[in-house]
């Protein structure tokens, strides 16, 4: 079967390999639009090799699941730039999640605010993500206000997370993509693994 976006939703497959020069080019992005969005929080090793993006949202079980093995394995490569695209799809508590780690992004605390929410389990009340994201560190009232403040640049930047996975064509979280290859769905570590390596070859 020849891959489309159509065919992609269609099916519902989790293990289908797209290379993402050819979908950018087909929504009018950049291959720099998806890896390289100024504004988008990094993680890992910032002038690393590859780059790692994730699509994820802060309720989904699957993205959250992953989470501690996606990071061992960026922490343990040291040389891979790890990009957090925010996609907030499950509701109100998505979004409230992901309007205070983008706050407090702006006050350089965004890799503390973002491992605590995915440490949590399953989907979250809102005073469940404050309370997270409070034994974090993270000051809520000053979260909030960063975000406040920033507003325009972070709702452009969610506007443009959500249209590349509108337009990628993605059923879900997680997604990921490495180095030039989309992978929808939850990643084991073989897969994982052999993708960074493909990356590099």
């Amino acid at each position: 079967m020849i891959l489309t976006r159509r065919t992609l939703i269609l099916t519902g497959t989790a293990a289908a390999l797209l290379p993402l020069p050819a979908i950018a080019q087909e929504a009018d992005l950049t291959v720099e639009d998806v890896l390289f969005d100024p504004d988008g929080p990094v993680m890992g090793n910032p002038d690393g090799d590859i780059t790692l993006v994730e699509y994820f949202d802060y309720q989904c079980p699957y993205c959250k699941s992953g989470h501690p093995l996606l990071v061992e394995t960026v922490a343990r490569d040291g040389n891979i730039r790890l990009v957090m695209k925010d996609w907030p799809i499950f509701g109100g508590e998505s979004l409230r999640a992901t309007r205070l780690t983008l706050g407090a992004a702006e006050m350089g605390q965004f890799e503390a605010a973002n491992a605590a929410l995915m440490a949590t389990k399953a989907r979250l009340t809102a005073a469940q993500v404050d309370e997270a994201l409070i034994g974090a560190g993270i000051d809520i009232e000053a979260a909030t206000a960063a975000f406040t403040d920033a507003s325009d640049k972070w709702n452009a930047y969610l506007g443009r997370n959500m249209w590349q996975a509108d337009s990628f064509g993605l059923a879900g979280t997680p997604a990921y993509i490495i180095g030039q290859t989309l992978y929808p769905g939850a990643l084991m570590k073989d897969v994982l693994d052999e993708a960074i390596r493909t990356a590099r070859a």
